[in-house]
């Protein structure tokens, strides 16, 4: 499924040339993808900011029902900070499904640090679109 202008998206735009270029990978209804926070994503120093990580975590989720071809709009997002996250560590990110409904679709994801750590996770509400 293409999604016309995805070029320029922020999260994984190809083109966007201050965007965080992530690649996502579907196995067993599960998504994950990689990222390396660098200076430019910090807050305070050596610490990612914490509008970043939402996205890591609302780009998870929404790529978790966009690879499976779910049309559908973040509605609601609910996110737990466990830990700073260091600046200049690579993180795994990972969304899955947790329950369909006629409407709407209930996500969640979490991000691990390099240490096996869970240092963000978040709950979400998706509006099917149509």
């Amino acid at each position: 499924m293409k999604i016309e202008g995805d070029e320029m998206c922020f999260a994984c735009g190809p083109k966007n040339p201050i965007g965080l270029k992530l690649d996502f990978e579907l196995k067993d209804d599960v998504v994950e993808t990689k990222f390396t926070p660098q200076e430019v994503h910090q807050g305070f120093t050596g610490i990612m900011h914490g509008g970043l990580i939402s996205t890591l975590l609302d780009e998870v989720m929404a790529n978790v029902l966009y690879l499976q071809e779910i049309k559908a709009v973040t509605a609601k997002m609910e996110v737990k900070f466990r830990k700073p996250i260091k600046i200049g560590r690579e993180l795994t990110t990972t969304g899955w499904i947790e329950r369909k409904k006629r409407r709407t679709i209930d996500t969640a994801a979490k991000i691990i640090n390099q240490d096996g750590e869970k240092v963000a996770e978040a709950e979400a509400v998706f509006m099917r679109e149509g």
